[in-house]
């Protein structure tokens, strides 16, 4: 895979053992609270994917009351990272997709502003770099495009890094997050885990456009006619709430969707979902345009918040500590399933 090189070499987890031992102490310090989150039981998400709103249908909730946001402050070695212009202006724009708890949805309704794992991740860079974040919400499948155009500095959404992506996209790693499914709950047909999409042949899927999902399915379609079974039938939606209408309604048997969204939605007490296990790893990042400038200081950012245990408090506060990285890297290569 012919991958440009980045601004900024990738850092190696394991190259510093004083850094490692810190970063080994802040994520011993996460402790997935995923009852103390109450979050829609029926919001299916498409992270690597989502819609724009809270979907049609789910019941907003609130979110987590403390905030470890509060208590960053501005780097000066990191902010020295950024390019002159950004540094002199002190703003950039970030084309971020929302309605995927835990990563980035409205609670209490979108009249609020957008909150999640995300959300709290790309601020508390902002302010470790001293600038501010012109938020704009988009709909997934939009925003990677629109960081060519310039239309966006960088984009969040849980964007997972494939080979693909990594030909026009620059990626600084923020969390380890990927793919699973999920049924109604009470389906047992599937068993406890899908480990082979073998195992779907014959159903029908439901995923997020643009996603991962989407290219993952597409991609093995085959393999059921080569196992001698009748294919899987895939069904894109552009909105969550879509998604989760049609598995209440049996149009279709199974969601692919991201891990940490599908595992937190199944936690829920009134969830009518079942989790059937992580299918395939990835790692998670911001999103720039290939080639820009800005990746060497939004990694740096990342490792202070890693180092002084903000991190480690932001992904407690969401329940996402098993998706936790010892340090950020630019551009990894995509993980392969085996």
């Amino acid at each position: 895979m012919p991958v440009q090189p980045s601004a900024i070499t990738a850092t190696d987890a394991g190259s510093d053992p004083h850094a490692r031992s810190a970063r080994t102490r802040g994520r011993r310090r996460l402790r997935p609270r995923l009852a103390a989150v109450v979050l829609p039981s029926l919001l299916t998400l498409t992270a690597c994917g989502s819609g724009g709103a809270t979907p049609t249908g789910a019941v907003a909730s609130s979110a987590p009351g403390d905030d470890p946001v509060a208590a960053v402050r501005k780097v000066d070695a990191a902010a020295a990272l950024l390019p002159a212009d950004v540094r002199t202006k002190g703003t950039l724009r970030v084309g971020s997709s929302v309605g995927f708890p835990p990563g980035a949805y409205y609670p209490n309704g979108s009249d609020k502003p957008p909150a999640g794992q995300d959300i709290d991740l790309a601020d508390a860079v902002a302010k470790v770099l001293g600038i501010r974040l012109e938020r704009q919400i988009a709909s997934f499948e939009t925003i990677l495009p629109a960081l060519g155009s310039g239309k966006y500095d960088l984009g969040t959404g849980n964007f997972g890094v494939t080979a693909a992506r990594l030909k026009t996209i620059d990626f600084v790693t923020y969390v380890n997050d990927g793919q699973g499914f999920a049924v109604r709950k009470g389906n047992t047909a599937l068993g406890t885990k899908v480990t082979d999409l073998t195992q779907l042949c014959g159903l029908t899927i439901g995923t997020g456009a643009g996603t991962t999902f989407e290219t993952t399915l597409a991609e093995q379609k085959g393999v059921c006619a080569k196992a001698g079974k009748k294919p899987y039938d895939v069904k894109v939606y552009s909105e969550n709430g879509a998604t989760v209408t049609a598995l209440q309604q049996g149009r279709i048997d199974v969601v692919m969707s991201t891990i940490n969204g599908l595992r937190h939605q199944a936690a829920q007490p009134a969830s009518q979902t079942a989790f059937l296990g992580e299918f395939h790893r990835l790692d998670v990042g911001f999103a720039f345009k290939k080639g820009s400038p800005l990746t060497p200081a939004f990694q740096a950012a990342v490792n202070q918040l890693i180092e002084d245990g903000t991190y480690a408090r932001i992904l407690d506060k969401w329940g996402t500590g098993p998706s936790a990285i010892e340090t950020s890297r630019v551009n990894p290569p995509e993980h392969k399933r085996p």
